[in-house]
């Protein structure tokens, strides 16, 4: 039995969804694929795949194989790469962990100009703000909106990630505008119910950093959700610039405490620690940093702030 046929053969198929669209990727006859699947349940001692009329299932022991193939599959594919031809032709599915709104806002335009570039490469996107496990779960690479990225990961630098404090003219109108970092606490704040700034904000000024308690009546797990309750002058909010730079841009929402800065961060691209980097990774992560080259363009409303002044 041709076990790396055989896997290929197992794993085409659960991508697929079918014996026989998993067969046509592979350029052979139905009858074959199932042959080879048939061959590696045989070899392996257990039922892999549930076949009804309708659809297909994995068993638990297909859960936990296809996992292990996939990898298998992909690490083989990278030897192949430092070797042959697809060191130079990205070519194979790229597995991407975004976070939701980043990627929403400021990737989801970039990877079809990404694929316009190298056709040969498959795209799966997963949008989730859940940090994943790269290895585990059998991601190429992913994207994080943080400084603290674990030692087994290569770490590429995309961007900065700057925070602001800030709100709609109409509630500042109604409630006052804070002047100080401990006015906060007075106020109507919008916050994330987990996370690192979950009821408390740290502030940075000329003599240190200050973390002031707040606390509201709206609480979201989405940064976009307080965008909109912030727009709708229901309070202060503390978010990325990439949410709410062009509100900023526009005076839809007011920067407060000038003289006070949140903490920043950077976007990174992070992949496993591997000796061979595929080519899809490698031109994947450049394209990327071609792309963020300069200062964020949601950053703007900072020239125009001090253009005003």
């Amino acid at each position: 039995m041709d076990r790396f046929l055989s896997m290929q053969a197992f794993s085409k198929v659960v991508e697929a969804g079918s014996f026989v669209r998993g067969a046509e990727k592979l350029g052979m006859s139905t009858t074959s694929v199932s042959r080879l699947i048939a061959e590696l349940e045989e070899h392996l001692g257990t039922r892999l795949l549930q076949r009804t009329t309708r659809r297909l299932h994995l068993t638990d022991a297909g859960h936990r194989f296809i996992e292990r193939a996939t990898q298998l599959l992909t690490d083989l594919q990278e030897a192949e790469a430092e070797v042959g031809s697809a060191t130079t032709t990205p070519r194979g599915r790229l597995r991407i962990s975004v976070p939701l709104s980043f990627g929403v806002r400021h990737l989801a335009e970039l990877f079809p100009r990404y694929r316009v570039k190298y056709p040969e490469v498959e795209l799966e996107v997963h949008a989730t703000d859940r940090r994943v496990d790269l290895i585990e779960e059998g991601f190429d690479l992913a994207l994080r909106l943080s400084l603290e990225i674990p030692p087994t990961y290569v770490a590429r630098r995309l961007t900065v990630v700057r925070l602001a404090v800030c709100a709609a003219p109409d509630y500042l109108k109604r409630h006052g505008t804070p002047r100080t970092p401990q006015d906060l606490a007075e106020h109507n704040c919008l916050t994330l119910p987990s996370g690192g700034f979950e009821g408390r904000w740290p502030l940075e000024g000329a003599d240190g950093v200050v973390t002031v308690r707040v606390g509201g009546d709206f609480r979201a797990d989405s940064g976009d959700l307080l965008r909109s309750a912030a727009l709708a002058a229901q309070g202060i909010v503390m978010l990325p610039t990439f949410i709410v730079g062009d509100d900023l841009a526009r005076g839809d929402l007011v920067p407060l405490l000038p003289k006070w800065r949140p903490p920043h961060t950077d976007a990174m691209i992070i992949y496993p620690t591997r000796r061979f980097v595929s080519a899809k990774v490698h031109t994947f992560t450049e394209f990327l940093q071609q792309e963020f080259t300069g200062d964020p363009p949601w950053d703007r409303w900072m020239t125009i702030r001090n253009r005003r002044r």
